[in-house]
C-alpha cells in the first residue's frame, strides 16, 4: 500500500547534450527518505565504482539491461560481505566460535554470555547497513509499473499487488522490486503446511509462515470444554484462525491492524470456504464481540525496534504488543476460558527478556500457567554453527503457553 503522503525524487539527465530535470514518485517500503543525490549508471559502470558511490551515500539510477542490474546487485552484496568479513564480522565470528566450545571455563562462559546481546545488536547493524547500501540501486518505472529497460520482465501485476495502483512514473529500489516479485511467487504457489494438508498464500508485507513447527502445538493442545467463540489476535495470514476453525470452534474472530494482513487472511479463508471465521480491523481485541472461550496469539518474538514496517511481525519494541495482549486477555475471556500464547524463548537466550519478566507479566495480567507445550525449531539457522548467534538459536524452544485467570 502506498503512503498517503506523496514524495517525489528529482535528477538531472543529459540527452543530446542537453541537461533536463526529471521527476518521479518515490516509493520505499522501508520508509527510506527520497535520495538527495542520484547519478545515472548503466552496463559500463563497474561493480567497484558502483560500490564506492553507494557507500558514499549516492543513489544509482540504472539505465542498462534489467538482468545486468540483478548481477550488479549480487556483486554489491559480495563486496559488502568481504568488507564485513574484514571488520566487525571477524570479531563476531570469533566470539561465536568461542561460545560454541564445549570445554570453556565457567569464567569464559560468563564473559561470553555478556557478549550475546552485543552480538545480536551488531548483527542487526550489519544487516541495516547492508540494506542501506543495496537499496541505493534504483529503477524507474512508468505509470502502471512498466519498465523500459532491455530484457525487463512484466512486473506490473506484482507491483500492483504489492504497492497498489499507480498512474504515474515512479522510482524505487531494485530490492523493493525483487521483494514484490518474490511475494507474487509466494502468493501464487503458497506455503505448504504439511501437518494440515493445505497451503497458506501470503501477501506482500504479511509475514509468511515458513516456520510452522508451532502448528503441531496448536493441534495437540486440548480445546477448552466449551469452545463456541475464539479470537485470533494479530491474525496475519490467518493460519491460527484456520486451525481453530478446522478443529471445530463454532465462531472465530480474527483481528489485525494491518490492511494487508486482513486482505491476505480473508483470501485464505475464502479459499478454504470457512464460513465460521470473521475478520475485524482492530488494535488487538475485537469490539462488539462476545467473550471468548479461547484467545490465541502468536506475537512478534523479539523485543527490539523494527527498522521498517516489513519487520513488524518479527520485532516488537519493548514487547508492547505482547504486554498489551496479556493485559487485555482476562477482560475478554468467558468463564473458564483459556489463553494460548505462542512464543519462542529466543529473546531469553539473546538476553533481551528474562523468563522472570514474562512470568511477571502473566501474574500482573491476572493470569496463571495451566500447562505448557514445547517444541524445538527445525529451520536451517538453528543448525548452522557458522551463524554468529548459533549458541542462542540452537537452544531455542517454541512454546504454547496455556493461561487461565488466576
Amino acid at each position: 500500500m502506498l503512503a498517503t503522503q506523496k514524495q517525489y525524487v528529482q535528477w538531472q539527465e543529459n540527452k543530446d547534450g542537453n541537461e533536463t530535470l526529471h521527476q518521479a514518485r518515490w516509493l520505499s517500503e522501508s520508509n527510506h527518505m527520497p535520495p538527495a543525490r542520484i547519478v545515472l549508471i548503466d552496463d559500463k559502470t563497474t561493480a567497484d565504482e558502483a560500490y564506492r558511490l553507494a557507500c558514499e551515500g549516492t543513489s544509482l539510477l540504472w539505465r542498462g539491461d534489467f538482468h545486468n542490474a540483478k548481477q550488479l546487485l549480487q556483486a554489491l552484496n559480495r563486496r559488502i560481505e568481504r568488507t564485513n568479513e574484514r571488520s566487525e564480522q571477524r570479531k563476531i565470528k570469533k566470539a561465536a566460535n568461542q561460545s560454541a566450545r564445549s570445554n570453556k571455563t565457567a569464567v569464559e562462559s560468563s564473559e561470553l554470555s555478556k557478549d550475546i546481546p552485543n552480538l545480536f545488536h551488531q548483527q542487526r547493524q550489519i544487516q541495516a547497513q547492508r540494506a542501506r547500501i543495496l537499496s541505493r540501486l534504483l529503477l524507474e518505472l512508468d505509470a502502471n509499473y512498466v519498465s523500459q529497460l532491455r530484457r525487463a520482465p512484466d512486473v506490473s501485476a506484482a507491483c500492483i499487488a504489492a504497492f497498489g495502483e499507480l498512474k504515474e512514473s515512479c522510482v524505487l529500489s531494485f530490492r523493493d522490486l525483487q521483494g514484490a516479485l518474490g511475494a507474487a511467487q509466494w502468493r501464487e504457489k503458497g506455503v505448504p503446511i504439511e501437518s494440515l494438508g493445505l497451503s497458506i498464500f501470503p501477501h506482500y508485507g504479511v509475514f509468511a509462515p515458513t516456520r510452522h513447527e508451532y502448528v503441531q502445538l496448536l493441534l495437540d493442545a486440548p480445546l477448552p470444554k466449551i469452545h463456541d467463540v475464539a479470537y485470533d489476535i494479530g491474525t496475519g495470514t490467518g493460519l491460527l484462525a484456520i486451525i481453530l476453525a478446522q478443529r471445530g470452534v463454532k465462531q472465530v474472530i480474527a483481528t489485525d491492524l494491518n490492511p494487508r494482513a486482513l486482505a491476505c487472511a480473508g483470501e485464505n479463508f475464502t479459499r478454504l470456504q470457512l464460513a465460521n471465521v470473521q475478520l475485524q480491523q482492530a488494535d488487538l481485541y475485537p469490539t462488539d464481540a462476545p467473550r471468548a472461550n479461547l484467545i490465541v496469539c502468536n506475537p512478534p518474538w523479539l523485543p527490539a525496534k523494527p527498522s521498517s514496517p516489513l519487520e513488524y511481525a518479527v520485532y516488537d519494541t519493548n514487547s508492547t504488543m505482547l504486554r498489551g495482549f496479556l493485559q487485555g486477555a482476562k477482560t475478554h475471556l468467558a468463564k473458564q476460558g483459556e489463553v494460548w500464547l505462542i512464543l519462542s524463548d529466543l529473546a531469553e537466550h539473546l538476553q533481551l527478556r528474562t523468563r522472570e519478566e514474562l512470568l511477571g507479566w502473566f501474574a500482573n495480567s491476572g493470569l496463571k500457567v495451566k500447562y505448557r507445550l514445547d517444541t524445538k525449531p527445525k529451520h536451517g539457522r538453528s543448525q548452522d554453527n557458522t551463524d554468529p548467534l548459533f549458541a542462542a538459536r540452537s537452544s531455542e524452544v517454541t512454546s504454547l503457553w496455556c493461561l487461565e485467570p488466576a
